[in-house]
Parts: C-alpha cells; sequence; structure tokens
C-alpha cells in the first residue's frame, strides 16, 4: 500500500469524483491495521422563501443505500488487491465542511482524502468544501484534482 496512514477518511459524493478520492486514499493506507473510512454528507436542500420547504424524507435513506453499495464495492476491490484493510461508511448530515471536520475530531483520522473542486454555484453559496476541510482539519489533508473530462469544462 502507500506511506502507511492508519485510518484514511475519503469523503465521497455522487460525482465520478469520488473514485478518485477512494483511489488516492486506498495508496494511502498502511499495509497492516489499517481502516479506510467513507465519508458522505447528506445537506438540506436550500428552500427559498417564496416556496414550500422541499419534501425531503427519501434524502437520508437514498444515501445510506448509494453509501452501502461504495462500500462494497471499495472492500471487495481491496480483497481482490490483497489487501486486509477494513472499510465503513459513515453518513454525516450538515453543512458538508463543518460535518467532516467536526466528525475527524472525534474519529482519530490520520487523513482526510478530498476532492478539489465543486461547482461555481454551489462554491459561491456555500464556499469551498476543500479549503475549509484543508484549513480546519485536526489531521493531514489530501486534496484530489480528478482528472477533467471532455464533458467537464476545462476552463471553469
Amino acid at each position: 500500500m502507500g506511506p502507511g496512514y492508519r485510518h484514511v477518511a475519503c469523503c465521497v459524493e455522487g460525482s465520478l469524483a469520488h473514485k478518485a478520492v477512494i483511489a488516492a486514499g486506498t495508496r494511502m493506507l498502511a499495509d497492516k491495521d489499517s481502516k479506510l473510512t467513507l465519508l458522505h454528507v447528506v445537506t438540506q436542500p436550500i428552500a427559498m422563501m417564496a416556496t414550500p420547504a422541499p419534501d425531503i424524507s427519501g434524502l437520508f435513506e437514498s444515501a445510506e443505500h448509494w453509501l452501502k453499495d461504495v462500500v462494497n464495492d471499495t472492500q471487495a476491490a481491496l480483497r481482490a488487491a490483497g489487501s486486509e484493510a477494513t472499510v465503513d461508511g459513515v453518513l454525516l448530515e450538515g453543512h458538508p465542511g463543518i460535518s467532516v471536520v467536526s466528525w475527524t475530531k472525534d474519529a482519530d483520522v490520520d487523513l482526510v482524502v478530498a476532492a478539489s473542486h465543486r461547482g461555481h454555484f454551489d462554491r459561491a453559496l456555500l464556499g469551498s468544501f476543500a479549503t475549509y476541510v484543508a484549513y480546519h482539519s485536526p489531521c493531514d489533508v489530501h486534496l484530489v484534482r480528478p482528472e477533467l473530462t471532455a464533458t467537464t469544462d476545462a476552463d471553469a
């Protein structure tokens, strides 16, 4: 495996970037007795003042199912590669940066891995997740810049 972090937390979300984050996180794991935690944060949709609050009853449940699938796929890939690392998933709720940093303070994490991109609208409205985690995390942070694809605006 990699440089030997015992507990690596990978921030995963619905874009294809989570695959690059998980790949980077697995490269950073110690050879033995290591743990990979996949973190996913469910945020409340922003309701506009003139509209009724959105129905979010299924949001958390669908995120749980998605995260469970990603955890199972990651565990299978690690086993196929000969790793003995364990993989688990943690579903958080709230502001992504604050939720991740707060969780890492209590979870004895050695390294947080996150994607370094976000859409212009989210960044303007919520701030940069990667910047917040990098400046406030109690442990090392590794930011992954996923490959630009043909459908991605290279100038964005």
